[in-house]
């Protein structure tokens, strides 16, 4: 699964430039039993198939005990396991989130991919089936990141938006060094939406580059795109301006009181 989105694109550039390391981990070749079995009924009954604490924890333990990038060897076996006490829980580094992806946890945004870029090493257990045992949670975890509020049949797919979000923020990962930063919902931008962008040909179907960005007056343009962000942001997700209202020039605000701002709420 992670493959084609991790062999392409920035992804795929941020590795071959040792930006970034991603090592991938199977969670059966931590079980024990000759069938690799990693989930079991619930207990209570209910439907679905619940992912086991035991293999889970071997694995999270055993390569944070590992340097960045350790993979177990192709094929291994267990009696190739690196030796594992179930009943001494690893001391795991206070410096490295263990991530659960589940949409219990916390909304993942531009903020928290930010804040998750800062770290040199991130450990982010993908969740399958009807979830995981909570001993995983309780024991293990210490985030839990939901990428929005809808299931997906696993947190593989939410690992590779995180991986993407946070290097895309990593020195070096993008073409223009500032770009990250101004994206929708970034520092660059106060956490509005970007307003709209063009290129060639400077006219399409009728409709022309606003004359304003053939100017060449830098500050004229730079007042445009910025009246265009507050814009699109007052359109398509107005709360984000209750959230960025201190971080608002009153050009900003006299902008916004002439496009129906103030009259839907008090400033």
């Amino acid at each position: 699964m992670f493959a084609g989105p991790f062999s392409e694109s920035i992804l795929k550039r941020a590795l071959e430039n040792q930006l970034i390391q991603i090592a991938l981990h199977d969670i059966r070749a931590y079980t024990t039993d000759r069938h690799h079995v990693c989930d079991g009924t619930p207990y209570g009954g209910g439907g679905g198939m619940v992912m086991k604490a035991e293999p889970i924890a071997r694995a999270v333990e055993t390569v944070l005990a590992h340097p960045a990038g350790w993979t177990l060897p192709p094929q291994a076996a267990f009696v190739d396991l690196p030796p594992w006490n179930e009943n001494a829980p690893a001391v795991l580094a206070a410096d490295v989130p263990v991530i659960l992806l589940t949409p219990q946890g916390r909304r993942f945004d531009q903020s928290v991919a930010l804040e998750l870029s800062q770290h040199s090493r991130l450990a982010l257990i993908c969740g399958r089936y009807e979830g995981v045992d909570e001993r995983v949670r309780s024991q293990l975890v210490s985030d839990e990141i939901s990428i929005g509020d809808f299931v997906l049949s696993g947190g593989e797919l939410a690992a590779m938006v995180v991986v993407d979000a946070v290097t895309r923020l990593l020195p070096g990962a993008l073409g223009d060094a500032l770009g990250a930063h101004q994206d929708s919902h970034s520092a660059g931008t106060d956490g509005l939406l970007e307003g709209p962008h063009y290129t060639r040909p400077h006219n399409f179907r009728g409709e022309a580059v606003p004359d304003v960005l053939l100017s060449g007056h830098h500050a004229q343009v730079a007042r445009w795109r910025r009246e265009q962000s507050l814009l699109r942001t007052l359109e398509r997700r107005p709360e984000l301006l209750a959230v960025a209202a201190e971080k608002l020039s009153k050009a900003d605000r006299d902008f916004l009181s002439a496009h129906g701002w103030g009259s839907a709420q008090e400033q």
